[in-house]
């Protein structure tokens, strides 16, 4: 495993996509400092931010001791969990078979249940008009997709297999806001267990703890939903 003397740069702010690298950081044990992103205010359009993450979303990390011990900055949540899994050598398999598994659920996650989850989060609590065509239509997908999850738990311990990973730390903050999505968990046993085996996890608990005090409800924040989903090309 890497020794980690300079901390890890985290440029986050207390969501699904975020505390996929809280999470991993605190399950690292590495030295790490958070710098906030306040989405709701904008800050992702800050230039200094769009220079890590050119896609004005976070989290994005600058890890001042990156290949051959040059700094590197990562974007996209799934880059960096593979990024550190590599680095430190945990949660992520050397084994290709098992890799490709993990690989396999890493991506489902950043390519299915994240945005149909946010889908549905969304037209179920912050459209400004009831749509029951797109309530329904992501709230059952995401009842599709927790079903995927269900039936693959029946059959091993962790998404990846019979081991924690990096997948499993992608997918478990999708899965904490489930009755924003229409859900209820005990619909899904084997994904019940998971999640809770998963929360009982001392570093899943800090993970999820990072900047709690500064999450706050967006459902009637008009200025914030302007910025976070008014959004256009900028320069």
């Amino acid at each position: 495993m890497a020794d980690q003397v300079k901390p890890i740069e985290l440029h986050y702010w207390p969501t699904p996509n975020g505390w996929k690298i809280s999470i991993m950081l605190e399950e690292l044990g590495v030295p790490y400092e958070v710098h906030y992103v306040n989405i709701g205010a904008g800050e992702q359009f800050r230039p200094e931010f769009l220079a890590i993450a050119p896609n004005n979303r976070m989290p994005a990390i600058v890890d001042p001791e990156g290949p051959g011990g040059a700094p590197i900055s990562v974007f996209e949540s799934g880059a960096i969990l593979q990024y550190l899994g590599r680095k430190f050598g945990r949660f992520y398999p050397a084994d290709e078979r098992q890799r490709v598994a993990v690989d396999e659920w890493l991506f489902w996650q950043v390519g299915g249940l994240g945005p149909m989850a946010g889908q549905a989060h969304h037209f179920r609590n912050y459209a400004p008009e009831k749509i029951p065509y797109g309530i329904d239509r992501y709230t059952n997908e995401v009842h599709r997709l927790y079903g995927v999850m269900n039936k693959r738990l029946a059959e091993n311990a962790f998404l990846g297999g019979a081991d924690y990973s990096i997948a499993d730390m992608a997918c478990v903050g999708w899965v904490k806001p489930y009755k924003n999505q229409g859900q209820e968990i005990t619909d899904f046993p084997h994904l019940q267990r998971w999640f809770e085996m998963l929360n009982e996890r001392p570093a899943v608990q800090r993970g999820l703890a990072v900047g709690a005090e500064r999450r706050s409800d967006l459902s009637q924040d008009k200025a914030a939903q302007a910025v976070l989903f008014g959004q256009r090309a900028r320069d």
